[in-house]
């Protein structure tokens, strides 16, 4: 069957499919006050990640929080306490790829966290008073939404009577050395 076939009719179906994408990775620097000046930094973490994701003129907010934990000690090194501060942020991440042809008003996002909040650094500020934490993280987005795909159909229906069909793709092995992970990052 040939595509050139004057038989051949074409049809649009519209669908739901992944019409944007996007990723974002960033480093940011909060400033922890404790109760009591800092001699040394035991140790600093992050816990209760939350986040949504919601649609943002070009792009996808990912709006969320996080508990940044400090372990530190103070009165030069004879006693310790943990610091604990909640952080709000909006992270935008913008689309690399945007479907022109979707349909806004069905837009869905999501956001997956592909690097959690991490501490990388902790250290006492120079006045000695406050603590610095450099958090990395990072985010994937998506947008599904509604869109066209166009497809060529037969009017006379096909000989296969419901069997598999072989589209010359056979078994020579011509697939088993392409890289998964580039395919995906080019779509």
């Amino acid at each position: 069957m040939a595509i050139a076939d004057k038989r051949l009719q074409r049809r649009e179906i519209i669908t739901k499919a992944v019409c944007g994408k996007g990723r974002k990775f960033s480093t940011i620097t909060h400033t922890v006050s404790p109760p009591h000046h800092p001699t040394s930094i035991l140790g600093a973490w992050i816990i209760n990640h939350q986040y949504e994701a919601v649609k943002s003129g070009d792009g996808i907010e990912v709006i969320g929080s996080y508990d940044i934990n400090i372990w530190y000690s103070y009165n030069k090194n004879s006693q310790t306490d943990v610091a604990k501060e909640t952080i709000s942020y909006v992270e935008l991440v913008s689309l690399s790829y945007v479907d022109p042809k979707h349909r806004s008003s069905t837009e869905e996002v999501t956001a997956d966290a592909t690097q959690e909040p991490n501490c990388v650094e902790a250290t006492i500020s120079s006045s000695g008073s406050s603590v610095l934490i450099r958090v990395e993280r990072e985010f994937a987005v998506e947008m599904v939404a509604e869109t066209k795909v166009c497809v060529v159909v037969d009017p006379n229906g096909s000989d296969d009577d419901g069997k598999d069909v072989d589209f010359g793709l056979g078994d020579d092995g011509d697939f088993e050395d392409l890289d998964s992970d580039l395919l995906e990052d080019e779509l």
